[in-house]
C-alpha cells in the first residue's frame, strides 16, 4: 500500500508541475494574469473557519499569494497519492484501466477539487464562465491527468488485463 501511496504522491507532484507549465504557458502566450482564485478561496476558507491569515494588508496578502499555489499542489500530490493507491490495488487483480480514461478520471478529479470548492465559498461560478475560462482550466487538468498516469505506469506492467 506505502508503494502506490508514494508513487502516486510523486506521479501527482509531476503532475502539477507540469500543470503549473501549461498554465504559466498560457499565461505567457496570451499576456494573461495570474488568476487570484487560488489565494481568495484560502483567504474564505480561512474567514469561515475563523483562523486569521496574520499580518499587515500587504503581507497578509503576500502569504495568500503562496498558500494559493500550496493548496493546489497538495491538492495534486493528494490526488496523485489516491491515484497510486487506486492503481497498485487494481494491479494486485491483474488489471489497468486505458491510460486515456486513467487520465481524465485523474484530471477531472483534480479539476473538480480545485473548482467545487470556488463554487461553495462563493469565490468564482463556473457557469458563468467563457470557452477560454473552461479550456484554461480543463487543458492543465487532462495534462496534469497525462502527466500523474505517465509517472504511475512501470516499465514491464503493461501485460495487466484492462477493463
Amino acid at each position: 500500500m506505502r508503494t502506490g501511496l508514494l508513487r502516486g504522491a510523486l506521479a501527482g507532484a509531476a503532475g502539477t508541475t507540469a500543470l503549473n507549465a501549461v498554465t504559466y504557458a498560457d499565461m505567457a502566450v496570451r499576456g494573461r494574469a495570474a488568476s487570484g482564485a487560488p489565494q481568495e478561496l484560502v483567504a474564505r476558507f480561512a474567514e469561515d473557519a475563523g483562523v486569521s491569515v496574520p499580518g499587515d494588508e500587504h503581507t497578509r496578502e503576500n502569504r495568500l499569494q503562496g498558500l494559493g499555489p500550496l493548496v493546489g499542489a497538495g491538492t495534486g500530490i493528494a490526488v496523485g497519492a489516491l491515484a497510486g493507491l487506486l492503481d497498485q490495488a487494481l494491479a494486485r487483480r491483474g488489471y489497468r484501466m486505458p491510460a486515456a480514461l486513467e487520465a481524465a478520471l485523474i484530471g477531472g478529479a483534480a479539476m473538480a477539487l480545485a473548482d467545487v470548492p470556488l463554487k461553495v465559498f462563493r469565490v468564482s461560478d463556473p457557469k458563468t464562465w467563457t470557452a477560454k475560462d473552461w479550456a484554461s482550466d480543463i487543458v492543465p487538468h487532462l495534462v496534469f491527468g497525462a502527466v500523474t498516469v505517465a509517472g504511475l505506469r512501470r516499465p514491464g506492467t503493461a501485460r495487466r488485463r484492462r477493463f
